[in-house]
């Protein structure tokens, strides 16, 4: 009896062995599978992404950019070498980084419910002694502070509403046609400084959010096949749509990765659902980023000419000269002179009417940024439709190139850099980074369902091993 007791406990411990030894066995295996997703640089399986390292790769986008005369291969060698380092030079000076806007306008279409997650919904306005004097007073030369009050999470600062009409030779104070900004009101205005309130994650998300692109996408800028319409019917989804890919790049690229620790990096899986994975926004992208550096262009000499004059003469001569620099630079008039045809548009019998619609709904979608839940959204997207707006002036008046200038407000031109600076940064993402990603996610989406199903199979088999 002794014995048979003695044989049935060894039993019991070899089958005890065995049964961990399989529950360790199949827990190696998926660790090994997670150390597989993570083989690339800084990528995790559960989705907490941060910076990719940039390297060589094969590019998924050539041949000419569709509706546009520059090809992708010349887009994104001019990008890096002369539009991007201007641009981010240019954006930080005085006279572009300080973007005048109403940011408490009522909903024309519903009420506003809107709600932010975080702070960083908030946008700070900027004192009285920050911004230039002579964005305010057009005879006074003071100086702006070098010590600026106005920091992110302030929104309560003091502000001077006080604008003037004609701080800068040639700048006037008319309305777009292309926009509903009633930019003469200036009893609603205020100023921001762009740098202190960057374009990123803000938790303003849910209804309120979809209901903007809804409102955008199904009541202004329908998408059809593409083999149904004509250049002039694609315009306005595919510049709509480039600018959404384009916010869509910049939230992704500054997301709060852990709240708790106040973390920020980069979400590549967001980036890739919302833009990567659909080639056709990455190819609206790439069309209104030339669609805007055409409208750059063809006001470089009226841009050469004027006065950039905020009070700082410093400051000042820089931005002249770094808008002298992207106008002229042999490289982008020798490889992409042309970037957008406009003249090919708005002919045959059909085109007043054609042009007068897309105008009629490009001003609803401006109308529509009053209805944004979040104040820093809504900076960034009435920025950025002016800048939309004003190329579409800039490339569609009738009344002559001479005219069109004649008629650019201050602020038109601010948002109209300030868009190409955002195009052009998130060409240069796609570019350097795009195909790594896509890569990444793609063998991450191989990899999860595998995974899932495994341990699906093996949980329930290794708990009841352990009992």
């Amino acid at each position: 009896m002794a014995e048979s007791v003695m044989d049935n406990k060894s039993k019991s411990e070899g089958g005890s062995r065995r049964r961990w030894a399989v529950f360790f066995a199949i827990t190696a295996l998926i660790i090994a599978l997670a150390a597989a997703s993570t083989a690339s640089p800084k990528i995790s399986l559960f989705g907490k992404v941060n910076k990719l390292c940039s390297c060589s790769q094969q590019q998924k986008y050539t041949g000419i950019v569709e509706d546009c005369c520059c090809n992708y291969e010349t887009a994104n060698l001019l990008n890096e070498e002369v539009l991007y380092p201007s641009l981010q030079e240019l954006v930080k000076t005085p006279f572009f980084r300080y973007f005048k806007v109403k940011l408490w306008c009522d909903c024309p279409f519903w009420p506003d419910d809107g709600m932010c997650k975080l702070r960083d919904c908030s946008v700070c306005e900027c004192p009285d002694n920050e911004f230039p004097e002579l964005f305010k007073r057009p005879f006074r030369r003071g100086l702006p502070s070098d010590a600026p009050i106005c920091q992110e999470g302030k929104p309560e600062a003091a502000v001077d509403r006080t604008l003037d009409h004609r701080a800068f030779r040639g700048w006037t104070v008319t309305d777009n046609p292309w926009t509903n900004d009633d930019e003469t009101n200036n009893d609603e205005m205020t100023y921001v400084n762009l740098q202190l309130n960057p374009e990123r994650y803000t938790g303003y998300t849910g209804p309120s959010a979809r209901r903007i692109w809804d409102a955008v996408y199904s009541e202004n800028c329908p998408k059809y096949p593409s083999e149904e319409l004509c250049q002039e019917e694609r315009l306005l989804y595919k510049l709509i749509s480039g600018l959404h890919s384009s916010i869509s790049i910049h939230i992704a690229a500054d997301y709060l990765l852990d709240e708790d620790t106040n973390s920020w990096g980069e979400n590549l899986t967001l980036m890739y659902d919302r833009v990567l994975r659909y080639p056709e926004r990455v190819r609206n992208l790439y069309f209104t980023y030339l669609f805007v550096l055409r409208a750059v262009t063809k006001t470089a000499t009226y841009l050469e000419q004027a006065e950039y004059n905020t009070g700082n003469p410093t400051e000042d001569l820089k931005a002249h000269s770094l808008i002298r620099q992207l106008l002229y630079n042999p490289k982008l008039q020798a490889a992409c002179p042309l970037p957008f045809d406009e003249a090919k548009l708005w002919k045959g019998q059909r085109g007043p009417e054609l042009k007068q619609k897309t105008q009629e709904q490009f001003r609803n979608i401006s109308a529509l940024m009053d209805c944004v839940g979040c104040e820093k959204c809504r900076l960034w997207g009435k920025l950025q439709v002016l800048g939309l707006g004003t190329a579409l002036k800039i490339l569609f008046s009738q009344n002559g190139e001479d005219k069109i200038v004649q008629t650019l407000q201050r602020n038109e031109v601010i948002a109209l850099i300030n868009l190409l600076n955002r195009l052009s940064e998130s060409v240069k993402f796609v570019h350097e980074k795009g195909a790594a990603v896509e890569r990444i996610m793609e063998r991450q989406s191989g990899l999860f369902p595998f995974a899932s199903i495994l341990l699906q199979k093996v949980w329930p088999f290794s708990s009841s091993l352990l009992r």
